[in-house]
């Protein structure tokens, strides 16, 4: 599929403030950028990075005191790899990639081992394979409300789990520590989101399976065609659309998808983002 996509950032810099940016969408197999623009107002210099173990495109400002307006715009074209989801098994931990054992770790938001316990006792005894992976999901979507406003920065998947209450990143958090404790790798995903309502960066996970990652979104609020990554990590710390090291206000984003060209035909469940 073909979208055209972007976002808006005003900021208010109240002091010099250094400002690291990920918001860019990834150019990746699967995944291509076919034009973009990034933009400043007023113009200042940028500094862009990319780590390759990632392939996020962080950007590092300097604002100085004062008005900004960032904007990035795109047309992007995505090539997910679909497969039929009763034939993805988990991989064994001996057999793992050692690229992805990170992802087997707890992490800031993931607190895959507290957790353990309850994991085990409740998908312990679900065949192995991405029908235990989707079996989370749905735990997360029947038990855990999406409910704006009842998370914030500092919240983790350990806090979600017993508030029952969250947002996208909240169930992407869960997803990631019900994934690892059973030993499954899995990821965020920070992503652009067609057919989001309300519009805003989204959050989703991946978990290796089969020699590859796949998506998964708990929520169930956009279909996995309409996933447009920007960024990967252990968690949110990682893929962060904006971190500054200052002080600044910031108003309102704006958040933008359309697709130009739509799918012949709907895409099974099992949808894996990236070449490996």
């Amino acid at each position: 599929m073909k979208f055209t996509l972007g976002s808006e950032l005003q900021y208010t810099a109240l002091r010099d403030t250094t400002m690291i940016l990920n918001v860019e969408a990834q150019d990746v197999p699967g995944q291509r950028v076919l034009t973009e623009q990034f933009s400043v107002t007023p113009q200042i210099d940028t500094e862009a990075h990319q780590p390759p173990e990632t392939s996020n495109r962080y950007r590092r400002l300097l604002l100085h005191p004062g008005d900004y307006t960032i904007r990035y715009e795109a047309t992007v074209e995505t090539a997910p790899f679909v497969q039929l989801p009763d034939r993805i098994d988990e991989t064994p931990i001996a057999e793992l990639p050692l690229s992805v054992m990170n992802h087997l770790f707890p992490s800031r938001y993931c607190e895959s081992d507290q957790l353990a316990r309850f994991v085990w006792r409740r998908f312990g005894d679900i065949e192995p394979g991405h029908g235990r992976v989707d079996a989370i999901c749905e735990w997360i979507h029947r038990n855990v409300d999406y409910e704006a406003g009842s998370s914030d920065g500092s919240t983790s998947a350990y806090d979600t789990f017993t508030t029952r209450a969250g947002v996208c990143r909240d169930f992407a958090h869960l997803g990631i520590t019900f994934c690892q404790a059973l030993g499954i790798p899995a990821r965020y995903v920070s992503a652009y989101a067609w057919k989001l309502v309300p519009q805003d960066f989204h959050a989703v996970f991946e978990a290796y399976l089969g020699g590859r990652w796949y998506l998964f979104d708990a929520t169930r609020l956009v279909p996995p065609e309409g996933v447009i990554r920007i960024g990967v990590g252990r968690d949110a710390a990682d893929t962060a659309f904006a971190t500054f090291f200052g002080e600044l206000h910031s108003a309102p984003k704006s958040v933008w998808v359309n697709a130009v060209e739509e799918a012949g035909s709907p895409l099974v469940q099992a949808v894996s983002l990236t070449s490996s």
